[in-house]
């Protein structure tokens, strides 16, 4: 399953993120892709908000990690916000623990996922974000797993009935 849309502005990637956020559930793993400055931070920030996550989400660059508290279907839940831009091989993601993250009890968004790519389960949506500076975004979503396709659908038309771009 393949499916793009476009975003104009830092804030339609943040409402982006925020649409999908408020479709995510427990166990969850989201691959985030592009390059610096694409805008995988932002997306990460509205997919914190549509979980509820209250203060500031940052990229976890130096730190690898970060962990916030959300809720999804009214449950308290983890949201894990990784950075693996700085792994120089991909051993280290076994060492840092990165497959550790994924339980029921999560959801797991890792930016410069490639590195890691071995650790990754199948059943992950990847969503790869084109274009940086002043340029629109192409935010493409892509999963081997069915099981995305019927969620992804759902955000798309709920953002089109908002007025949201395509």
């Amino acid at each position: 399953m393949d499916c793009k849309v476009t975003s104009e502005t830092v804030e339609q990637t943040r409402n982006w993120g925020k649409c999908l956020g408020e479709r995510l559930l427990p166990g969850d793993v989201l691959a985030l892709i592009g390059d610096l400055g694409a805008g995988k931070t932002a997306l990460a920030q509205g997919i914190g908000e549509g979980l509820g996550v209250t203060g500031p989400m940052t990229s976890p660059t130096f730190t690898l990690i970060h962990e916030y508290e959300g809720q999804c279907q009214g449950k308290k839940i983890r949201l894990v916000h990784m950075d693996l831009y700085r792994l120089q091989h991909p051993q280290e993601a076994e060492v840092i623990g990165v497959e550790e993250s994924f339980t029921e009890d999560a959801i797991c968004l890792i930016e410069w996922p490639e590195i890691a790519e071995d650790y990754l389960p199948e059943n992950r949506l990847d969503i790869k974000i084109l274009g940086s500076g002043e340029q629109p975004r192409e935010i493409i979503f892509h999963s081997a797993e069915n099981d995305w396709e019927q969620r992804i659908m759902d955000l798309i038309y709920s953002r089109e009935k908002l007025g949201g771009s395509q």
